[in-house]
């Protein structure tokens, strides 16, 4: 049996653990998987020892922001895939998909008063925290929340990072400890968990019914639900941890290799686009960094000295030193200031004070463009590079990795303000992309507003000393002919 290291484990009330409940409850939240999950070992670990049954609990709410179609096809699709895994395991699994708003109340609390502890997911973004607060007054027994996000604990740094170069020192200062500790494959594996007697849940089960998920997952299942209907679903990308899992080994078997020299050419189709079954936590950060390593033949031995720079650490191809980087350095820096300042990973005042000075020196520099929020929206601004971008979005619910960087430098080049800019950004990226709503693409939305840059010269209107990019020049370095074909306007 793997431990787990004590940095990742926290409790978020001060109540004892109750010996005597009649099972171990696992809220599954942000770690929407059944392997390489550090929450559900922990569950699985504390089930094993006072030989108690595992309830495994996972709910889907409706009245969060941005809630649609999209999100909910991809969540269902997950919940169907954990709960055929979890068939053949003694465990409870219990699916509650909302019906309308507000209909889980109480359901989480009732759970709870038969629970020796109830475990969850520590994930520091979006209305998450708010809800394990609320939830930490009503829970009568020991609640405790597992990081299973990344590498390295969320908790484990006492400073938050400015910079790339920074984190990426101290990362590699660390990593290799953390490598050592990864995840358990199966952690329901080997484990003597008793079964939940028949019917011992029955009263509130048939209160709060467990989702028909393939009835959700039927079309027009997902019609009636009082959320945002205009969002429809991204049905090329299928959710769960078997897609996560199957995208990943297709990836290192027929793009990585190029992922170094290609991945910035939006016709060449060298990214992952495993950011969204990252986010659902239908594929684990600590399974994609160990396939990459294996893919590698890669051993401890071969680590190099600490030295901050992006590549030469790790000693392995280009292409992995640059996925690592993406995994190691940027991801985890993102989740470093969410962990540290969850209430304030999307306020405009976070940014550095030399990006705030630099932007409001030139709010009143005149804008070549001014589009509205819906002008936006709709891809109708005058550039087709832009709108190609936004409109990849909008059908796809990803975003190539270079064209998010210029679809958001070119929104605080058209916007009032940067304040402005920001709105737009968050609610376009959060409305229509399936990674969205985490700390990795809050960093992708402030990096292009400063945050983790550097002041640029020479300084320009609008952007001061911000980094400035633009479609002119994208044009020139990046293939991108099929790119447009692809996502030009219906009909052309």
């Amino acid at each position: 049996m793997t431990e787990i290291n004590p940095c990742r484990i926290s409790v978020a009330n001060a109540k004892d653990l109750n010996p005597h409940g009649d099972f171990v409850l696992y809220w599954m939240t942000a770690f929407r998987r059944t392997k390489w999950n550090f929450a559900l070992q922990r569950a699985a670990q504390v089930a094993d020892e006072l030989h108690k049954p595992l309830v495994v609990f996972e709910p889907l709410r409706i009245n969060y922001r941005w809630a649609s179609q999209r999100f909910h096809q991809f969540i269902i699709q997950g919940m169907k895939c954990n709960r055929d895994r979890l068939l053949e395991n003694p465990v409870t699994y219990i699916p509650y998909v909302e019906p309308k708003q507000n209909a889980s109340s109480g359901l989480l609390d009732q759970l709870s008063q038969r629970t020796c502890c109830v475990v969850s997911d520590d994930y520091p973004c979006f209305f998450l925290p708010s809800l394990v607060r609320k939830a930490a007054r009503l829970i009568p027994t020991r609640f405790e929340l597992v990081d299973s996000n990344g590498i390295i604990p969320i908790r484990l740094a006492e400073r938050t990072f400015t910079v790339a170069h920074s984190y990426r020192r101290w990362m590699q200062k660390n990593i290799q400890e953390h490598l050592g500790e990864m995840p358990e494959t199966n952690p329901l594996s080997q484990k003597k968990i008793p079964r939940l007697p028949k019917n011992l849940l029955s009263k509130e089960l048939q209160k709060w019914p467990p989702a028909d998920l393939e009835q959700l997952l039927q079309a027009g299942g997902l019609d009636t639900l009082p959320f945002d209907q205009s969002v429809p679903p991204v049905n090329e990308m299928i959710g769960g941890e078997d897609q996560g899992e199957a995208r990943l080994e297709a990836f290192l078997r027929d793009q990585f290799s190029r992922y170094d020299t290609d991945r910035n050419h939006p016709d060449f189709k060298a990214t992952s686009r495993l950011s969204p079954y990252l986010h659902f936590g239908h594929l684990s950060a600590h399974q994609f960094v160990d396939s990459v390593l294996r893919h590698e033949n890669w051993s401890p031995q071969q680590l190099g000295a600490p030295n901050g720079k992006n590549s030469g650490f790790w000693n392995i191809s280009e292409s992995g030193e640059g996925l690592m980087d993406q995994l190691l350095t940027w991801r985890e820096m993102g989740f470093n200031f969410a962990a540290r300042h969850p209430r304030e990973l999307d306020r405009y005042d976070s940014l550095p004070d030399w990006a705030k000075t630099s932007l409001k020196n030139h709010a009143d520099d005149p804008r070549p463009y001014l589009y509205s929020l819906e002008e936006f929206e709709q891809a109708e601004t005058h550039d087709e590079i832009w709108n190609a971008a936004q409109r990849e979005l909008v059908k796809t619910g990803t975003l190539h990795n270079y064209m998010r960087m210029l679809w958001g430098k070119k929104i605080l080049h058209w916007s009032r303000s940067p304040e402005e800019a920001l709105k737009v950004m968050i609610h376009l990226n959060n409305k229509y992309a399936l990674d969205g709503r985490d700390p990795n693409s809050y960093s992708g939305i402030f990096w292009v507003l400063g945050r983790y840059d550097r002041a640029w010269g020479p300084k320009r209107p609008v952007f001061g000393s911000v980094r400035y990019m633009t479609s002119e020049s994208a044009s020139k370095k990046l293939k991108m002919k099929e790119y447009l074909a692809e996502h030009s306007p219906p009909g052309s």
